[in-house]
């Protein structure tokens, strides 16, 4: 198994069908089915990202205890420990949450509580919180006020959801007030967003990383820079082709970002969505687009190079991951 770092995985998005109709179950909330089969098969043809938002939010509302966001975690950490993910950065969503009347206090004891006992089995792993881009600038500096009581549970902070129409500069001040207290800053940017998304996140937001970047090669300049600059890109070949951002996973151009020297990674986004976790990704590269063995290992570098993680644990991944080229699977 390749050992990696997963960077773009939002936990509200790990939510699979089957923990989906325990949760509504336990919580009294109805469903359009109670068939696991039947509920993920209304993913199966997404028209665009805010046809996939629509569904995802709409399951949300079965997550309502610190009990819920407990095994949500749980189950994603326990199944990417098995995908050969050596450290996690997980994005969660409280605003999301908070609107459905939980408490954030909840959200991040039971997220927490997950994140807790991975590493006490071994894992690496820490949260990022996100803002939703449609609430806007304020909204994102409120939450951030509320959630620095809660310091303990997350790392940085990100941006995402619906992208057109809500540009990064619009989210200065919540990015400020991030860095300001020490936090790691990244961004979903250049997803359905144009290269401008990604260079104002780069220059107003200050972001560390950028979350898909795909439309950032329509730009000679910008892809220059991120080459250069060693911006790293978490990039999320199954989602973009069930978003239909890219026509087929044969067309993804993770192997021209390869190409252009960019410091790219995979990761799965929306795993229960969109079609499996980031093995399932690292399995679909190697098959549709020829993706190289050597390729594999620079993929799995570059995760670990950008991690916010401390230089002994990288080390120690980087040398596994020369562990597998030596001998890689077959």
């Amino acid at each position: 198994m390749l050992p990696l770092a997963e960077l773009h995985v939002h936990v509200e998005g790990t939510l699979e069908a089957d923990l989906l109709v325990r949760l509504a179950r336990r919580n009294g909330v109805p469903l359009p089915s109670d068939d696991p089969a039947e509920l993920t098969a209304r993913y199966a043809d997404f028209a665009d990202l805010q046809a996939f938002l629509d569904v995802y939010y709409a399951n949300l509302a079965v997550l309502r205890t610190e009990e819920d966001f407990h095994d949500l975690a749980a189950a994603y950490l326990s199944r990417a420990a098995a995908a050969g993910v050596r450290r996690a950065e997980v994005f969660c969503d409280p605003q999301t949450h908070v609107r459905n009347g939980v408490p954030l206090e909840a959200v991040f004891r039971g997220l927490g509580a997950a994140f807790a006992e991975a590493r006490a089995a071994g894992m690496s792993a820490d949260l990022v919180v996100c803002f939703l881009r449609d609430l806007g600038g304020d909204a994102a500096v409120d939450l951030l006020r509320r959630a620095l009581p809660h310091r303990e549970h997350f790392i940085g902070v990100g941006l995402d959801s619906a992208e057109v129409g809500h540009p990064p500069a619009l989210f200065r001040e919540a990015y400020e007030m991030a860095a300001a207290e020490g936090l790691h800053r990244v961004a979903h940017a250049g997803e359905e967003g144009g290269p401008e998304y990604v260079r104002e996140a780069l220059d107003v937001l200050g972001v560390e990383r950028v979350d898909h970047g795909n439309r950032a090669l329509e730009d000679p300049d910008l892809v220059a820079r991120l080459r250069d600059e060693r911006v790293p890109l978490t990039v999320c070949p199954l989602s973009n082709v069930a978003l239909k951002g890219v026509p087929r996973i044969e067309d993804h151009p993770l192997p021209r970002m390869l190409e252009l020297g960019l410091v790219a990674t995979v990761n799965s986004d929306d795993p229960a969505y969109f079609g499996g976790y980031v093995d399932d990704v690292v399995a679909a590269v190697r098959t549709a687009l020829g993706v190289s063995d050597d390729d594999l290992a620079v993929l799995a570098r570059n995760s670990f190079a950008a991690a916010f993680a401390d230089d002994a644990d990288r080390s120690r991944w980087l040398g596994e991951v020369d562990a597998w080229r030596a001998a890689p699977p077959r």
